[in-house]
């Protein structure tokens, strides 16, 4: 078994040498088997993810699969008497009679979302007489994306090892020994849907079918969703999931729907799974694809190769993303790689330094994108692709109000853009069930999208037709937010050809606001209605309000959509008459204000608060992910800023907690931000009350709302780059804020917009060298703390109001390197 281990090892860091890797320590490992599903390590090739628990007589593989939602294609005109309110809920604001326009507004709501649905579990049975295990080790390698367990029992090691390979679309696991025909084990799935279980040509076949409902229940998400098999015409998905052994030496048999495998010396097993679901606007009963076919091809294909193959096959493919981006943190601080995670976890609650951890955690933010978006018209949910339960947090859906888009916030910056195409795909799908939304909720053009959707790409308000809180139902910027996205897809890339085929669906969301908005008292254009996204205010005294007039949020992000608008029509040479009507509304929209207390607005009036320290801060869209408010361009708004997150507060959950990380880093306050980033690595655990009341991080690192939500780890990914580099502003920003506890450091191949490769290396708080690389040509400029000079171009850089900046005209291709002037 050494023999074998080092014979791996070798082989794994040959394999890093050839493709570039960076030969970085980036393991989660514990020295006990998950109890918790938070303590499970999660796998994934885009499609399948798996969670692996590490149980030594047990084992439990929890098993999902991208497209297997609730549901069928959303309905057209759903709510036929909704615009018939819209006029009398204006009438009202107007009137400032905020109760009766919360009232009419709940008669503008649908049906609610659908659900992502669990697959099933993967059990592996093995008989160890009550034999207690040594040695034993669980751990997950976010290069390699490889998940093992190891442990001996009566002088013999067992490992186990799992990966989701993209490349043969299926998972694969093999389980060994280093004593000849020490393998007997038991191989059993099940699954929370409906199912039939079966042994087909020596395989655990399970088919079955997901509701064609399931009503999310928002009160208790604990509870277990009503489901209804056939509330509809279109009935529900259809699933296969099958489970392939291969084995060396030994027997194995049948035991009903079970297989049994006796006395081998290497077992590999192969795990596919494939939906009926067959597009946005199919059911997926009638009209879905042949989910037997896409499951068992992927398995025909994989056991015809030898298992070293298939996993240099998966490892160079995942590579390819990975490895672009390294980050080093404080190298002469003790090294605790070789700790377990969630030691690792307790003692930075204490208090304990560890930077690696810090590093750690943001190239899980990586691994977990590059692991859960490379499905086509399915981005990642709110827990990525990872769900075991029949009635999911919040659905796992989509909500669009903030957390959908915050998945997709570390693509672009992250160096993974080839992964937001599931993203891109997904706005294309809701911009087209938008735009009859549009027409009959609203008798608009263009398109909407509301706070709630799901894969069959639903743009109503939610709420049961008058059941749902218009404090989150009734919230009209979707379409809007996502086509930043759009935009900012360009921004990075440059390719105008992409931007051509986009831009009808910005426009389209600039028709919609362009109609939506209204001329108040004051000639101002306004929304109306309008809510802040899940927050309250008071009224007269002490009376609770939240549907409103031009709440911030809106008009910074309607304020964002023109601009970009604009600016892609300039960059496409198109559209004048349309870029000239937009600039004029853009003019003429309800300007930013500043309240008695310093801060930032959230609502038209300075109205009082209900929870001060609200965990959303949505009324600062304007200075992250927008840029609309920044130190350098609006200092007095940067200011008003700066003092909502003050009375904001530090607390929050944990997807709360990475939004902040980001606003205070586009405030170049890298101190505070960093703090900020400190509590998103606050161990939470679901089995110790001692850490369970608190936003942070479970113990396999996966974002804590609580309960989990994988936005707050893409976000805390984005949010560490946001402060060692923007690209606001038409220019780079070289550690624009560099906390003072990060004194040493390294980051290599993260993207600026302008597609430019950045890599920046500092000492004791300032950096020491910068390269940059241009990927496409064009002006580059460049801003950093500290007087530096770009080397060979011998251009020097020049004082501005804040620290020192230069421009220069690069090829394509050509690197340059920035050096600080001693």
């Amino acid at each position: 078994m050494m023999l074998y281990n080092l014979l791996r090892k070798s082989f794994l860091l040959l394999f890093l040498f050839h493709f570039g890797g960076y030969a970085q320590d980036l393991k989660l490992q514990y020295n006990q088997p998950a109890v918790e599903w938070t303590e499970a390590l999660p796998i994934g090739n885009g499609t399948l993810g798996a969670m692996v628990f590490g149980r030594i007589d047990s084992e439990l593989i929890q098993l999902n699969e991208a497209t297997l939602w609730s549901g069928g294609p959303v309905q057209k005109n759903v709510n036929p008497d909704a615009f018939k309110n819209l006029a009398l809920i204006r009438e009202a604001l107007t009137n400032e009679d905020f109760e009766k326009a919360y009232a009419l507004t709940k008669n503008m709501q649908g049906a609610y979302s659908e659900s992502f649905m669990p697959l099933g579990d993967l059990i592996l049975t093995q008989d160890f007489d009550g034999q207690k295990a040594a040695s034993y080790n669980r751990s997950l390698d976010l290069q390699t994306g490889l998940a093992s367990t190891s442990f001996n029992i009566n002088g013999v090691n067992y490992k186990r090892e799992i990966f989701a390979s993209a490349p043969a679309q299926c998972i694969v696991i093999k389980l060994s020994a280093d004593q000849l025909k020490k393998l007997s084990v038991t191989i059993d799935a099940s699954s929370l849907l409906r199912n039939q279980k079966t042994v087909q040509n020596q395989s655990v076949v399970l088919k079955g079918k997901a509701p064609s409902h399931a009503d999310p229940n928002y009160i208790d998400y604990n509870k277990e969703p009503i489901v209804y098999e056939d509330a509809s015409g279109c009935r529900g998905m259809r699933f296969e999931l099958i489970i392939k052994p291969v084995i060396k030496d030994g027997v194995m048999n049948s035991d009903g729907n079970k297989l049994v495998i006796k006395n081998a010396s290497e077992i590999l097993l192969f795990v596919s799974a494939a939906t009926s679901f067959n597009g946005f606007d199919k059911c997926p009963d009638s009209e879905g694809k042949d989910e037997h076919k896409f499951a068992e091809n992927p398995i025909k294909k994989a056991v015809t190769k030898k298992y070293d193959n298939l996993l240099k096959d998966h490892v160079a493919d995942f590579q390819h993303f990975f490895n672009r981006v390294s980050l080093k943190l404080n190298e002469k601080e003790t090294d605790k790689s070789n700790l377990p995670t969630d030691t690792r976890l307790e003692q930075y609650a204490k208090g304990e330094k560890d930077a690696g951890l810090e590093a750690l955690f943001f190239q899980f933010g990586r691994y977990l994108l590059i692991s859960c978006s490379r499905t086509h018209n399915v981005p990642a949910n709110l827990q990525g692709i990872w769900n075991n339960k029949l009635r999911a947090p919040w659905s796992s859906n989509y909500t669009t109000n903030i957390n959908l888009q915050m998945n997709y916030w570390p693509v672009e910056s992250g160096s993974l853009s080839e992964l937001f195409f599931p993203l891109d795909e997904f706005i294309k799908n809701v911009s087209v069930t938008g735009t009859e939304t549009a027409k009959s909720y609203y008798h608009a053009n263009g398109w909407v999208l509301h706070h709630n959707s799901d894969i069959w790409a639903m743009t109503n308000p939610v709420g049961d037709f008058g059941k749902g809180d218009p404090m989150w139902a009734n919230w009209y910027m979707g379409a809007n937010w996502l086509s930043r996205h759009l935009w900012e897809h360009y921004e990075y890339t440059g390719d105008k050809e992409y931007l051509k085929k986009v831009y009808p669906i910005i426009k389209g969301a600039a028709e919609f606001s362009l109609d939506w908005l209204q001329k108040n008292k004051d000639g101002y254009l306004v929304t109306m209605p309008s809510t802040s996204p899940e927050n309250k205010y008071f009224y007269d005294g002490k009376k609770q309000g939240t549907v409103t007039t031009a709440s911030t949020m809106d008009i910074g992000i309607i304020k964002d959509l023109f601009e970009n608008t604009v600016e892609a029509s300039k960059v496409l040479g198109t559209d004048l008459e349309f870029r000239q009507k937009v600039n004029k509304a853009s003019d003429q929209l309800l300007p930013f204000q500043i309240g008695n207390k310093g801060q930032l607005l959230e609502w038209y009036k300075d109205f009082e608060e209900e929870d001060p320290h609200h965990r959303h801060t949505s009324h600062l869209y304007a200075l992250h992910p927008a840029n609309l408010i920044a130190p350098l361009k609006t200092p007095d708004l940067a200011a008003a800023a700066k003092k909502t997150l003050e009375l904001r507060g530090d607390d929050g959950t944990g997807w709360s907690l990475a939004w902040k990380v980001n606003m205070w880093a586009r405030l170049l306050d890298g101190n505070h931000a960093y703090r900020l980033f400190k509590n998103q690595l606050r161990l939470t655990k679901e089995n110790n009350t001692e850490y369970s009341r608190h936003g942070g991080c479970y113990p396999n690192l996966f974002d804590a709302h609580p309960p989990f939500q994988i936005d707050g780890n893409f976000a805390g990914t984005a949010g560490v780059i946001e402060m060692l580099m923007q690209s606001q502003n038409k220019e780079i920003h070289l550690l624009p804020a560099l906390p003072d506890s990060w004194t040493d450091g390294a980051i290599k191949g993260i993207t600026a917009k302008g597609n430019f490769t950045v890599d920046i290396k500092w000492n004791d708080g300032k950096m020491s060298q910068a390269k940059i690389v241009s990927n496409k040509g064009g002006i580059c400029a460049v801003r950093a703390g500290e007087p530096f000079v770009i080397e060979k171009l011998n251009i020097k850089s020049e004082k501005s109001s804040i620290g020192y900046t230069a421009v220069f005209e690069t090829k394509k291709g050509t690197s340059y390197t920035i050096k600080p002037v001693n």
